[in-house]
C-alpha cells in the first residue's frame, strides 16, 4: 500500500474516532439532565441564557459573554484576570465538550460566578444544545 493512501486511512480513522467522543459526552450529559427532570433542550433558549445579564453581588452585571464574547466561536478573555480563553464552540475548538469532568467543573464554577447559583439541568442542557450548534 502506498504511503499517501495509508496516511489518508489513518487520518480518516482518527477523525472518525474523535467525532463520536464529543457527541457521546454531550449526549450522555443531556440524558443525565433529562433524568434530573429537564425537558426538551433548546438551542434558542441556550443562546438566550448565553446572552442574558445577571446582577452580581457588587451591583455589576455578568453574562457568559462577559468572558466568552457573544460569539462562542471566537476566543474570550476572563473578565477579572484577563486570562485568554479558547473558543467554546466545538466547531473551532476540538477540545470543547469532550471531557465530561471538565464540562461539569466549568458549569459549576461559571454558573455560580455568572448567575450567582448553580445552573439547573435544563439550563445546562440548553447551553450544550446551543454550543453544539456553533
Amino acid at each position: 500500500m502506498n504511503r499517501s493512501i495509508l496516511t489518508s486511512l489513518v487520518l480518516s480513522g482518527l477523525l472518525a474516532a474523535s467525532g463520536p467522543a464529543r457527541s457521546d459526552v454531550v449526549d450522555d450529559l443531556l440524558a443525565e439532565y433529562r433524568e434530573q427532570g429537564a425537558g426538551d433542550f433548546s438551542a434558542a433558549s441556550g443562546e438566550a441564557l448565553w446572552l442574558r445579564e445577571f446582577p452580581s453581588k457588587d451591583g455589576s452585571k455578568r453574562a457568559c459573554t462577559s468572558c466568552h464574547t457573544t460569539d462562542p466561536r471566537k476566543p474570550g478573555r476572563h473578565a477579572k484576570t484577563g486570562k485568554a480563553i479558547e473558543p467554546m464552540a466545538p466547531s473551532v475548538n476540538a477540545k470543547r465538550l469532550t471531557e465530561r469532568r471538565q464540562v461539569e467543573k466549568w458549569f459549576k464554577r461559571n454558573c455560580k460566578w455568572t448567575l450567582g447559583r448553580e445552573c439547573t439541568a435544563q439550563e445546562k442542557g440548553d447551553l450544550l444544545a446551543f454550543l453544539r450548534t456553533q
